[in-house]
Parts: structure tokens; C-alpha cells; sequence
């Protein structure tokens, strides 16, 4: 029976592998360790930039679209996944919301900001961009206790349900900061360098990256992220 049963598992497993799949990437090698707030169980999650580049490279025309506001003490974000840039307010693929308050051991992190990631990333592992076989493969709570379910209202100080027209979403607007290190977490088509990131290659084969930045036609936004890195890498070594 039991081996009936993980027969079964590694079906769905498999099954579940090839969501969004890309030819040529392979995103477990890019998955780190975190620990679950609640249990202390060390588990494995892609970070957000990775999450990121590989819902690029699945969708080039895609669109991640955040709506942020204050709630009490924290910020409340709700992030939704569109295919297209085309496509209506209603035609996202995925939707999540996460809230982040002050937090005294990281004191630099802006809540509002960490808000907005938390919700990226969840929402993109609802989309399927995330590891679909621990979802599959383990049973644990989906949700860290500082995330809220979409359903669930923004409440004010008093416990009212605040009155607030329709939420606007906009795009997603990174800092030149956080736009290169998107980049440089960019997985790197060339096949030599599979499981790689462009920054990573920038350090062991600078030639490599430029072919990507001006020669690689696959992927424009892969070509696009390489180029930035060459350009700043340019005005690092005249500065």
C-alpha cells in the first residue's frame, strides 16, 4: 500500500515539474535554505529575483502589477500575474497578498517594500514559479503567519472595514539597485554554463556575457539584462 502510495507521489511530482516549464532552465539549483518562522524546519524556496526572470523568460510580455496601502502597524501588498501587459484587471494568472510590519533585527528593510516582495513571490509560486514538488511532496501551511489570504480584508484602528475605492494596481518598479541584481540572477542560456546566473559569469567568463549581451537572440530580456551588467561592469572599471 505504502509503496502504492509513493509511486503516486512521484507521479504528481513529475507531473508538477513541468508547469511553466522552460527549455534549458532548471531552477532548483538556485534554491535556497530558509527557516519556517513557526516550525524552525529548514526548507528550500526560490528567492524572488530568480521567481522573477523565470516568469520572464516563460512570459516576455508578461506583467507583475502591486498594489500597496497601510494597514495598522504594517503595509499590505497584493501582487497579481498577467501573461501579457495586454491583458484586463481581471485576466492575471495568479494573486496573493502578504502584509510586513517594522522589524527590529533588520532594521534597513523597508516594510513597505518587503510588503511588496512577499507578495511578488507568492504569487508567482501561485502561478506556478516556485518548487512545485515540495508543495506536492510535503504537507506544510502555504502561508507564513505574517501573510494574509486574499480574501481577507484590510481592517482600520477601530475594526471597520475601511471604505477606499478600488484598489489601482501598477507595475512593479524596481530600483537601479534592484534592477541589477535581477540581472545578474538572470539564468544563463548558454548551455556550458547551465544552472548559472549572468553574474556569476560575469566572474568566470566576461566574453561569455558579452556574447549573450550582443549576439543571443533566444531571449530579449536575457539579452537586455546581460548588456546591463557589461555597461555597469564598463563604469565600474572607469570609475
Amino acid at each position: 500500500m505504502s509503496e502504492h502510495i509513493s509511486n503516486e507521489k512521484n507521479a504528481m511530482i513529475q507531473k508538477l515539474g513541468t508547469i511553466n516549464q522552460v527549455e534549458g532552465f532548471d531552477p532548483t539549483p538556485f534554491a535556497v535554505e530558509y527557516t519556517d518562522l513557526v516550525t524552525g524546519e529548514s526548507r528550500k524556496r526560490l528567492p524572488v529575483m530568480i521567481q522573477m526572470a523565470w516568469f520572464r523568460l516563460k512570459y516576455p510580455e508578461g506583467r507583475i502589477a502591486v498594489q500597496v496601502s497601510p494597514g495598522k502597524d504594517c503595509f499590505v501588498a497584493t501582487a497579481r500575474i498577467y501573461p501579457s501587459y495586454k491583458d484586463g484587471p481581471d485576466c492575471y494568472l495568479a494573486e496573493a497578498t502578504a502584509s510586513r510590519g517594522p522589524d527590529a533585527s533588520k532594521p534597513s528593510v523597508s516594510p513597505r517594500e518587503w510588503a511588496q516582495t512577499a507578495a511578488v513571490g507568492i504569487a508567482l509560486r501561485n502561478a506556478g514559479f516556485g518548487l512545485q514538488f515540495n508543495a506536492a511532496g510535503d504537507d506544510f501551511e502555504d502561508q507564513a503567519p505574517d501573510e494574509l489570504p486574499t480574501a481577507q480584508a484590510v481592517v482600520d484602528t477601530q475594526g471597520q472595514k475601511p471604505s477606499e475605492p478600488e484598489p489601482v494596481y501598477e507595475a512593479m518598479e524596481l530600483t537601479p539597485e534592484e534592477k541589477l541584481r535581477q540581472a545578474k540572477n538572470t539564468p544563463c542560456p548558454i548551455s556550458k554554463y547551465s544552472g548559472k546566473t549572468l553574474g556569476e559569469v560575469l566572474e568566470i567568463d566576461p566574453k561569455a556575457l558579452s556574447w549573450v549581451a550582443n549576439r543571443f537572440t533566444g531571449n530579449p530580456e536575457i539579452s537586455a539584462a546581460a548588456k546591463a551588467i557589461c555597461e555597469y561592469a564598463v563604469q565600474q572599471a572607469s570609475a
